[in-house]
C-alpha cells in the first residue's frame, strides 16, 4: 500500500519493489510512427514503412510479450530538449533550444540521477549529448560526435562495436545505446531516400540480433531473466527530415517494449488504449499510445527507484504493466478464482503506484508555486488540491473497503478501479494545467511587446526623418504625382505585411506572403514601364525572377528539390526525371558553378572600370580567387564520378577554410582602407558604390559556400534583382527630376528591397522553425 505522505521524508524509501532486473534502451533517433508500425495503419503504403519487421512480427506475435506504442512528445522536438522530457519527466522550453549546439548539464532531479543514487549502474554508447546532459552518472560510457549530419555511420558503428560484448557483461543494470543514422539521413536525403531505407535495413538486422542474444539468456538463472527492452525514438522528423516544430509527423515516435518473461499479461480494458486493425491474411494487429511525458515515471517504477522530482507524468499501465507482471490474464474469466486473484494483485499494485504517482507531482506542484514568482494561479492550485484531496480521501475509504472486502472473500476490482480513476484524473489535470501556462502564450503580452516594438520603430523613424530633411524633397502636388503614389502605395504594402503578422500561421507562410507582395509591386513597376515606354526588359525580367523565387519557396531549393517527393508532386515540371537521372545530375550539379562564373565576371567588370582603385580594387579580387575556390571545392563533392575523380582529395576541408581567411583578410582590408588610407578625390557616387560592391562582395564568398550550391544562384537572384530595382528605380527619378532637388531614397524600392531579402531567405529552403535551421552549414570545412 502507498505509505502516507505525512510519514514520508527524503531520505526514506517509499517505492514499490523493482520489477526488473536490467533495462536495455535503445534509441533510433528521429525515428517516426510508421517506420514501426505496420503500414496497414495508414492510408497508402510508403516505400519508408515495413523496413523494421522484425519488431513487428514479436509485437504481433500469439502469446508475445512485446509491444508497440506511439508516442506523443511535446515540441519542441529537437534531441536535446526530448531527452531532458524523457528523463525529467517535465515539460520542454522553448528557451533551450539555444543550448541545442553546446548541452549545459541538466541540474533538475531526473531519470538518471535517481538511478545513480540508488545504486544502479549505468553503461552510454552513442550520441555525445548523453555526456553533456549527464557529465558524471555513467559507469562507463562511449560518446561520439552527433553534430554532424553529414556522418551516417560513425555514431552508429560505434554503438554496434560496444553494444553487443556490453549484453554479455554484469557490469550494469541500464544499458542506453543512442544511434542516429535515421536522423542524419533523414536531414541530408529526406525519408523517402535510398540512404534512409538502408538505414531501416540495417536497424532491423541489429535489432534481430540483440533480440537474439538476449533471448539466448533471460532463461532461469540467465542475465536477462528479468530484462526489459526499450526501443524508442526521442522525437520524428517531416518527410524533408526535419524536425523542432509541432507537427504530427514530428511529435509522433514509437516505443517498442518487450519483456523476456513468459508467459504475456494483459490489463483490464479500462486501462487499454489499444489501436487495432486486420492485415491481409485477417490477422487483428494492435498498437497502444504514450505519452513522452509519462515515460520517465513509468520506467522509474519498474526499477524501483524514486520518481524524478519535477516529474509530472503518470505511470503507463500498459508499459507498466509489461514488465510488472508475471502471469498469464489473457483469459481471465469471472469464474477463474486464481487468475482473478492475480489480475486484482496486480490492479491493487498499480494503484499503490499510482498514489506514490499522484503524491510526488502534489508535492512538486507545491514547492514550485511556494518558490517561483509566478507559478499557478490561486484559483488553479485550489482546484487541483481538491482534486487530490478527493482522490486521498477515497483511498482511505477504499482501505478500509478492500480490508474488510478481502475478509469476507469479495471482489476488490471495482473499488480499485474506481481508486485508479481518481488518481489519473489528478495527474491529467496537472498535465494540462501545466502545458496551458508553460507551453501556450499570454497574448496580453505579447500584444504589449508589440506595441513597445512599433513605438520603438516610429521613434527611429522620426530622428531618421528629422536628420535627413534637409536633404529630402518631394514633388508638388502641381508636379508629377507618381512619387506620392509610391509613397502611398509602399505604405500599403507594408501595412499588409505589418497586418500578416497576426496570422497564426505566418510563420510557415511568411514567404508566400512576401513573394505575393514583391510580385505586386512588380506589375505596378510593369505597368509604370508599359506606360512610359521605358525599361520594359527590366520589368519583364524582374517579374519572371519573382515567379522562379515563389518556385523555389514552395519546393524549398536546398533539399527537397533533391528528393522524390518533388518530383512526385512536380513530375510533368521535371520530364518525369528520377532523381539520379543524369541530365538531372548535370543540371543540379553545374547550375551553381555557372552562376559563379557569371558572379566572377561581373565582379571581373567591376574592377575594370576606372572608378574601381587602390584596396577596394585588392578586396574585390580576392572574392573573384574565393569563388574559384568554391567552384573547385563543388567539383571536389560532386556525384559526376569523371569530376570527382579528377578533383580527389582536394579541397575537402582545406579550401572552405581558405575561404574564410580570405574573407577575414577582406574585412581587416576594408576596415585599414577606411581609416587611414588616403584616396584620390572621386566621384561621390561611384566611391560609394565601389565601397558598397567590396564590402559586399567581401561577405558574399563565406555566406555562399555555407548556404550551400543553391549559394550561387541566390546570390546570383539578389544582383539580377537589385539591379531592376535600381533601374526601374531611376526612371521614377529621371521622371520627376525637374521638380526634386534631391533625393536620397524612394520607398517603394526601398519595400522591394527589403521584399526580395526576405524572399531570397526562404528560396534557400529556410524557415522561421527550429527545423528549418542549416544545420549542414556548421560542417562546412570539417575534417
Amino acid at each position: 500500500m502507498c505509505i502516507n505522505s505525512s510519514n514520508i521524508n527524503q531520505d526514506q524509501h517509499c517505492w514499490t519493489k523493482p520489477a526488473v532486473d536490467r533495462l536495455v534502451i535503445i534509441v533510433l533517433d528521429a525515428l517516426r510512427f510508421d517506420f514501426v508500425a505496420p503500414s496497414t495503419f495508414f492510408p497508402e503504403k510508403k516505400p519508408w514503412m515495413d523496413k523494421l519487421p522484425v519488431l513487428q512480427r514479436l509485437a504481433f506475435k500469439q502469446g508475445s510479450s512485446a509491444r508497440i506504442f506511439k508516442a506523443i512528445a511535446d515540441p519542441p522536438t529537437t534531441s536535446l530538449q526530448r531527452l531532458k522530457g524523457l528523463t525529467t519527466g517535465g515539460l520542454p522550453t522553448f528557451i533551450d533550444v539555444g543550448n541545442s549546439f553546446g548541452a549545459p548539464a541538466i541540474v533538475e532531479d531526473n531519470f538518471i540521477h535517481q538511478l545513480v543514487i540508488n545504486g544502479k549502474r549505468v553503461v552510454m554508447m552513442g550520441d555525445d549529448t548523453w555526456v553533456q546532459l549527464f557529465p558524471h552518472h555513467f559507469n562507463k560510457s562511449y560518446p561520439y560526435p552527433s553534430f554532424n549530419v553529414k556522418d551516417l555511420h560513425t555514431v552508429d558503428n560505434g554503438c554496434i562495436d560496444h553494444l553487443f560484448p556490453s549484453l554479455y557483461q554484469e557490469d550494469w543494470d541500464v544499458l542506453i545505446a543512442h544511434f542516429l543514422g535515421v536522423d542524419h539521413a533523414g536531414h541530408i536525403f529526406g525519408v523517402d531516400s535510398v540512404q534512409m531505407i538502408e538505414k531501416l535495413e540495417q536497424y532491423n538486422l541489429l535489432l534481430e540480433k540483440v533480440i537474439k542474444v538476449l533471448e539466448s539468456q533471460s532463461g532461469p538463472g540467465g542475465i536477462h531473466e528479468n530484462t526489459l527492452l526499450i526501443v524508442m525514438g526521442d522525437h520524428g522528423q517531416t518527410l524533408n527530415g526535419d524536425h523542432g516544430g509541432g507537427s504530427a509527423e514530428e511529435v509522433e515516435t514509437s516505443i517498442f517494449a518487450m519483456s523476456f518473461k513468459q508467459p504475456p499479461v494483459s490489463i483490464p480494458p479500462e486501462l487499454d488504449t489499444s489501436s487495432c486493425e486486420q492485415d491481409l491474411d485477417g490477422r487483428k494487429m494492435c498498437t497502444s499510445s504514450i505519452q513522452q511525458l509519462d515515460f520517465a515515471v513509468t520506467v522509474s517504477a519498474l526499477l524501483g527507484v524514486s520518481f524524478p522530482f519535477g516529474s509530472i507524468g503518470r505511470v503507463n499501465p500498459e508499459l507498466y504493466a509489461l514488465g510488472a507482471s508475471k502471469w498469464n490474464l489473457e483469459d481471465t474469466g469471472a469464474g477463474d478464482c486464481k487468475n482473478q486473484a492475480k489480475l486484482q494483485e496486480w490492479v491493487q499494485n498499480y494503484v499503490n503506484v499510482l498514489c506514490i504517482n499522484a503524491w510526488q507531482v502534489k508535492r512538486y506542484i507545491d514547492v514550485y508555486s511556494a518558490s517561483s514568482m509566478i507559478g499557478f494561479s490561486s484559483e488553479d492550485l485550489l482546484h487541483i488540491s481538491d482534486i487530490y484531496n478527493q482522490a486521498e480521501g477515497n483511498w482511505s475509504n477504499t482501505k478500509n473497503f478492500l480490508l474488510y472486502e478481502n475478509e469476507q472473500g469479495h471482489s476488490l476490482l471495482p473499488a480499485l478501479r474506481r481508486q485508479i480513476d481518481a488518481y489519473s484524473n489528478f495527474l491529467s489535470n496537472v498535465s494540462e494545467l501545466a502545458r496551458s501556462k508553460w507551453t501556450e502564450f499570454n497574448l496580453r503580452m505579447m500584444g504589449i511587446g508589440l506595441a513597445i516594438m512599433l513605438m520603438s520603430v516610429f521613434i527611429i523613424f522620426l530622428a531618421i526623418w528629422q536628420s535627413n530633411r534637409p536633404q529630402i524633397a518631394f514633388p508638388l502636388p502641381s508636379g508629377d504625382s507618381r512619387i506620392s503614389f509610391d509613397v502611398i502605395f509602399a505604405f500599403f504594402i507594408v501595412a499588409i505585411r505589418a497586418c500578416s503578422l497576426f496570422s497564426n500561421s505566418y510563420i510557415l507562410e511568411e514567404g508566400k506572403v512576401a513573394i505575393f507582395l514583391l510580385a505586386t509591386t512588380g506589375i505596378v513597376k510593369l505597368q509604370c514601364s508599359i506606360m512610359k515606354k521605358k525599361m520594359l526588359p527590366e520589368a519583364v525580367v524582374f517579374l519572371l525572377l519573382v515567379s522562379v523565387l515563389r518556385f523555389t519557396i514552395e519546393i524549398g531549393l536546398s533539399k527537397q528539390a533533391a528528393t522524390s517527393l518533388f518530383l512526385n508532386v512536380s513530375s510533368s515540371w521535371m520530364l518525369r526525371f528520377a532523381p539520379d537521372h543524369p541530365l538531372w545530375t548535370y543540371m543540379s550539379e553545374s547550375g551553381p558553378i555557372l552562376a559563379l562564373i557569371l558572379l566572377a565576371w561581373l565582379l571581373y567588370r567591376t574592377i575594370s572600370s576606372i572608378y574601381c582603385q587602390g584596396i577596394w580594387k585588392y578586396v574585390i579580387m580576392g572574392t573573384i580567387s574565393s569563388y574559384i575556390l568554391i567552384a573547385v571545392h563543388w567539383g571536389s563533392e560532386s556525384s559526376i564520378s569523371s569530376v570527382s575523380s579528377l578533383l580527389q582529395g582536394v579541397g575537402r576541408s582545406y579550401i572552405p577554410r581558405m575561404v574564410y581567411t580570405v574573407g577575414l583578410g577582406q574585412l581587416f582590408l576594408m576596415a585599414f582602407g577606411q581609416l587611414f588610407s588616403k584616396e584620390k578625390a572621386l566621384d561621390e557616387k561611384w566611391s560609394l558604390i565601389m565601397k558598397t560592391t567590396a564590402m559586399l562582395s567581401a561577405w558574399s564568398s563565406t555566406i555562399i559556400i555555407l548556404s550551400g550550391q543553391q549559394g550561387s544562384l541566390i546570390a546570383l537572384a539578389s544582383v539580377i534583382g537589385g539591379y531592376c530595382i535600381l533601374r526601374l528605380d531611376s526612371m521614377e527619378e529621371d521622371a520627376i527630376s525637374g521638380t526634386v532637388r534631391k533625393l536620397n531614397f524612394n520607398p517603394l524600392a526601398v519595400t522591394q528591397w527589403n521584399l526580395l531579402a526576405v524572399c531570397l531567405f526562404f528560396a534557400t529552403g529556410h524557415w522561421c522553425a527550429f527545423d528549418g535551421l542549416r544545420y549542414g552549414a556548421a560542417f562546412v570545412g570539417c575534417i
